[in-house]
């Protein structure tokens, strides 16, 4: 069975929100991760996908984590 992969992925009120190939949304929030914790709203504001879906990256904060790894609730 393939992993999910991110469709898109944003964040509101210190919450990353992450939409899956197989529909389902899962959310986290930013204080789970030690760089995300600091950064401000914009900076969190900034997440993008990378490796088509597969990982979420904040350019400014030189931060990466996995989907997979999001979904299976590891921070």
């Amino acid at each position: 069975m393939k992993e999910p992969t991110a469709i898109r992925t944003w964040a509101e009120k210190r919450t990353i929100f992450v939409e899956l190939t197989d529909g389902r949304i899962i959310s986290f929030p930013a204080d789970r991760f030690r760089r995300l914790k600091l950064a401000t709203e914009a900076q969190l504001q900034e997440v993008s996908l990378r490796l088509n879906g597969y990982a979420l990256r904040w350019e400014s904060l030189d931060e990466d984590i996995t989907v997979p790894g999001i979904v299976a609730r590891r921070f």
